[in-house]
Parts: structure tokens; C-alpha cells; sequence
């Protein structure tokens, strides 16, 4: 059966771990496999298509375990796709491991990455009587890096560092050392960054905060309006009594000496 049937007659819920998270060893090398699902591998196998065995389990360790599979002594014919599978019917995305007797391999991501990380490449020699270990670039050696065939660029330390990857980083990728040979092509993954999905409270929070703030805006011009209207008003409670105003005695003025007295008498015409 095609990988591909597979994969998409199953749903993908899990993940396969690669130790080192890299896609191409050279022959000889090792890597580790494992399947992890919300922290668990309880009834998960890691399952393979290579060169040499089509939908094959792949698991080894002390146990046995199905869900982990380890290569101490990786081979060309162990290369091919490996994926995590379930009996529920489950899976994880395939992953390509490439095992090379070539000088060079390009070490890239096997995992998918997500957008603003940073992903560097390297461009590895195989270690050979001349070359101790593969992890030292040699000296008076330049790599050069293409992306889609097409030169990106060139180091002299052997690695390339893409700050903040984007989709359009995605495709295939491959090095060369002039003098040693040219890698063969890995595909980098570029998946976009996962929201950060807010709480239900958080979600809650801004129309609690609005009603907050208009009940206090209703109370606060009911109460205006009631202290407006109760000041020109009478409080039928206060007391009242009645109040008398005395006027002043007026001082006795003193008559003038020698004033003639005025007298005043009626008069009423006789009739004739």
C-alpha cells in the first residue's frame, strides 16, 4: 500500500520525534524514532516504507516497544518514509529519512517548522582518514547552499542560519563543497505559527467590564437627578415654630421750649 493511502485514510492527531531532529545520515550513523501523543505513546507503533520493507513496524529497545524504534547502525536501505500509526485508527505526518554512502550530506530539519523560527543548515563531510570528525568543517573549504536548485549562498563555516523562516522558505534544499561532492535534496516544512486561543473568561471579561461601567453611569445621573430635584423642595421633616418679631420702644423725643400748642376743633355750618 502507497504511504500516501495512508496517510490519508487515518487521522492525524500524533507526532513522530526524530533524535537528531535531521533528515539524511550518513551510513553507519544513528537515529532514534518515537511516537508522542498528548505526552503518551501507550498503543502507538512507528511504522516504516523503505527500500527494503513496505509497511513494516518498526520497534526495538530492551522491550520491544512499538512506539519506539532506534538505528544504531543506519544502512541505504533503511531510507524511505516512517510515520507513527494506531489500531483507532490514528497517525502521525510521514517523515523522510535519506541514509547515504556519499561524501556530503545537508543536515535540515525532519520536523516541520513553524514561521519566525530560526532554522539553520549544515553542510557535512563524512569523516575519513584526512577528516577526523564530521562535526569540524574543514579548513580552506567552502559550502555552497541551493534552495529549489538555485544558489542561495555560500559559507565558509560549513552552516547557513535563516532568521524569522516564512512559507516562502519552504522547498527542497540542498549543498555543495567544491572538491568533496553535492548532497542530496531535503524538504523543509514550514507550517504557519498556532494561535494563542484566549480563555472563556478572557473572552468574558471586556462585556462584564461594559456593563460594569453603564450600570455605574445609570446610577450615578439617577442620583444627580434626584439630589437636583430635592434641593428646591420643603423637608416635611424639619420642625417649624412660629416666630414673634418684637419692634423696638421708640425714645420719647423732647418738645421744643417755648413750642404753642396747636389746638384742632370741628367746624359744621348751620343751615339757613
Amino acid at each position: 500500500m502507497n504511504i500516501m493511502t495512508i496517510i490519508t485514510l487515518c487521522a492525524v492527531i500524533a507526532t513522530l520525534r526524530v533524535q537528531p531532529n535531521r533528515s539524511q545520515f550518513f551510513s553507519y550513523g544513528s537515529v532514534s524514532l518515537s511516537c508522542e501523543f498528548q505526552g503518551n505513546s501507550s498503543g502507538w507503533t512507528v511504522k516504516r516504507n523503505t527500500l527494503k520493507n513496505t509497511n513494516e513496524s518498526c520497534h526495538s529497545g530492551p522491550n520491544k516497544t512499538k512506539s519506539f524504534c532506534s538505528f544504531p547502525d543506519l544502512y541505504p536501505f533503511d531510507s524511505g518514509k516512517y510515520w507513527c500509526e494506531s489500531a483507532a485508527g490514528g497517525c502521525s505526518e510521514a517523515v523522510n529519512i535519506t541514509v547515504t554512502d556519499d561524501p556530503v550530506i545537508l543536515e535540515s530539519p525532519a520536523l516541520p517548522v513553524e514561521e519566525g523560527d530560526i532554522v539553520t543548515l549544515g553542510c557535512k563531510i563524512r569523516a575519513t582518514d584526512s577528516i577526523e570528525h564530521t562535526n569540524i568543517f574543514p579548513k580552506n573549504h567552502t559550502a555552497h547552499f541551493y534552495k529549489d536548485g538555485l544558489l542561495i549562498g555560500s559559507s565558509s563555516t560549513g552552516n547557513r542560519t535563516i532568521h524569522r523562516v516564512s512559507k516562502s522558505d519552504e522547498g527542497f534544499y540542498s549543498c555543495n563543497i567544491s572538491g568533496v561532492g553535492h548532497s542530496k535534496e531535503s524538504w523543509l516544512t514550514v507550517r504557519g505559527r498556532p494561535e494563542v486561543l484566549n480563555s472563556p473568561f478572557e473572552h468574558a471579561r471586556l462585556p462584564v467590564v461594559v456593563v460594569c461601567l453603564l450600570l455605574i453611569s445609570v446610577i450615578s445621573v439617577t442620583l444627580l437627578c434626584l439630589w437636583r430635584s430635592h434641593k428646591g423642595k420643603v423637608d416635611p421633616d424639619l420642625p417649624y415654630t412660629d416666630v414673634t418679631i418684637t419692634q423696638g420702644v421708640q425714645p420719647n423725643r423732647i418738645t421744643d421750649v417755648g413750642a404753642v400748642p396747636t389746638f384742632y376743633s370741628t367746624v359744621k355750618p348751620e343751615n339757613t
